[in-house]
């Protein structure tokens, strides 16, 4: 079993299809009819064959016959696209309900499960590798249905015709089938290569294009690219060498294995010539015996197509199989108001614990703020409050209530996350500020985005609240994308609001709108802050002070600057870095 290779990767596939089954069998047993109709092809051939070498020549009769091959065909054709509309349809919805669930999943495991893999590989894997499987799933149900099926059929009729030609028909494929067992055989060594090559090419490919602006800045370009030139290399010479690998046996089989008249032929003049064939019967068991190998030679192209789907829904398995976060599908309890305790939590980012043993509480309706130097785990402390991760031991409740026991949905509700680096969608500024919560009316958006002192640089937009923001809000600057997050948090009005760097990105002016808008924003709420900017949380009903991972102090800003020496640091270096008064 190779490294990417899961358990589970079949049966996912089969659950997924499984929903589409009516469809599925709808499409087999039109599969089925045009199998029917195509043997129905080869009876009446058959049938002119043996007229005409008995001498027949009507030629009403060839030409009736004829319309009738020509109207089965016609059927076969039309049975065959009906098949795989319905198959396609099929196919499509299980593409559909496998990128759903890859996207729900990705929702309920923890944020660093989710970072330890590149965005390009969820990417690859949700857009193009599940987009790869479509034709041969697809295809799969009516074409081996009816190749499989025809080509039983009409060796059947052969052998009931004449057994021994029947058997010699069939030689190549033995050989044949020697030199595709040795291709397949080489699979798991190259195709896994295939996959990592073509993930570590997008992960390339999203680092570089995402880092544009800072190659240009510094003039790193012929770096960058150089590294993404490398990627696209060894994708592509990981398939040369895999194609290169099997192009023998891939041409052996596929020039041997329809040579039937290398066996049929010599046979069949021999037992001719001997008055045990009839010269009819040997004529239409040539005819056969490409309509036996030549749905043979179609099934097996779908054999290495079978492979990677294997491979690709173990990809799937793999994201699937993750551990959720721990939280129950159902409520049992609720939060008894709004107040957080941290109770000695402990995280590890893999094997380095970030967090040893924190102890604080939140009293529900104040302003807290988590101060400390960089790296020092404020953001840690507020992700965990947000239950982007789980923590290692230890218990956070809101409420009174261990969060592990909330649903997630239900614990979200009570939760607004405004951090430095939030996220808008490629949607327009209104649909963005919606999200927060989607059944809100236009009216009810523009009064939130003027309530946070949005709404004038919105209007000043092209279209307005029409104006779409980009991917990742790229079409607006910084300070922008934090203050339309900060209109969609207002939006929402949950009672618990976590500001990670909420004005990191702002000039002093905007910095004194959005403070003013956080004010009316965080009024009544639970607030947790989190800031470098030390004179925006002074007024903060206590401050926490966080040094490598642990408790150091908490107070209120002066009672920290008499009794805690690294708050009393932090703030000279921030007020001498604004012209203020250092405190002795």
């Amino acid at each position: 079993m190779n490294e990417n290779s899961n358990p589970n990767a079949m049966k996912y596939l089969f659950e997924f299809a499984g929903k589409s089954k009516g469809k599925y069998l709808i499409s087999m047993l039109l599969a089925l009819l045009g199998v029917g109709t195509y043997l129905a092809v080869y009876f009446v051939m058959a049938e002119v064959i043996r007229q005409l070498v008995a001498g027949n020549r009507d030629m009403s009769f060839y030409a009736g016959r004829c319309l009738v091959m020509a109207g089965l065909w016609l059927v076969r054709q039309l049975l065959h696209a009906f098949s795989t509309t319905v198959s396609h349809t099929a196919t499509f919805h299980v593409l559909a309900d496998i990128r759903k669930a890859l996207l729900q999943k990705l929702a309920l495991i923890p944020l660093g499960i989710v970072q330890e893999q590149p965005s390009g590989s969820y990417k690859n894997t949700i857009c193009e590798r599940v987009d790869s499987i479509e034709t041969t799933l697809a295809h799969i149900v009516p074409e081996f249905t009816a190749n499989i099926a025809g080509a039983i059929v009409l060796f059947v009729y052969m052998i009931r015709i004449d057994w021994r030609i029947g058997l010699w028909s069939l030689i190549t494929v033995p050989l044949a089938l020697v030199t595709f067992v040795v291709m397949m055989a080489k699979m798991p060594k190259y195709f896994p290569q295939t996959v990592e090559k073509t993930k570590a090419l997008n992960d390339t490919a999203v680092e570089y294009i995402n880092g544009i602006e800072v190659i240009k800045a510094f003039g790193q370009s012929k770096t960058s690219y150089g590294k993404f030139v490398k990627a696209a290399r060894e994708g592509a010479d990981c398939y040369i060498d895999w194609m290169g690998s099997c192009i023998f046996e891939m041409g052996f089989g596929m020039s041997v294995m329809p040579a039937t008249l290398v066996s049929v032929l010599p046979a069949g003049v021999l037992y001719c010539m001997n008055g045990t064939l009839d010269v009819s019967d040997f004529i239409f068991l040539i005819i056969l015996s490409f309509g036996v190998i030549s749905p043979l030679i179609t099934v097996y192209g779908y054999m290495d197509d079978l492979s990677q789907i294997g491979v690709i829904m173990s990809d799937v398995a793999n994201v699937l199989d993750k551990e959720n976060l721990d939280r129950p599908s159902q409520a049992k309890v609720y939060p008894n108001g709004c107040g957080i305790e941290l109770k000695d939590v402990h995280f590890s980012y893999k094997d380095k614990e970030v967090l040893h043993g924190i102890t604080l509480d939140i009293k529900e309706g104040n302003v807290a703020a988590l101060v400390g130097p960089s790296g020092s785990g404020k953001s840690t402390i507020a992700k965990l409050i947000a239950s982007l991760w789980d923590a290692d031991s230890g218990t956070i409740a809101l409420g009174g209530i261990d969060i592990k026991m909330i649903p997630l949905d239900v614990y979200n509700s009570y939760i607004s996350y405004v951090s430095q680096d939030n996220f808008l969608f490629d949607l327009t500024v209104m649909e963005n500020i919606r999200l927060g919560r989607p059944g809100a009316s236009d009216e009810e958006v523009i009064e939130a985005a003027k309530r946070c002192g949005c709404h004038d640089f919105i209007l000043s937009l092209e279209k307005g609240y029409d104006t779409i923001c980009g991917g990742a809000g790229g079409h607006l600057s910084g300070g922008e994308r934090q203050r339309i997050s900060i209109a969609r948090a207002m939006l929402k009005d949950a009672s618990v609001i976590i500001l990670d760097e909420a004005t990191s990105y702002t000039d002093p002016e905007s910095e004194a709108v959005i403070q003013s808008a956080l004010s009316s924003l965080i009024k009544g709420k639970t607030v947790l802050v989190i800031a470098h900017r030390l004179s925006t949380i002074k007024d903060a009903d206590e401050i926490f002070v966080i040094k490598e991972g642990n408790l150091e102090a908490r107070g209120t800003h002066d009672e920290l600057l008499s009794r805690c020496e690294l708050y009393k640091n932090m703030w000279n270096a921030h007020t001498s870095a604004r012209g203020g008064e250092v405190c002795a």
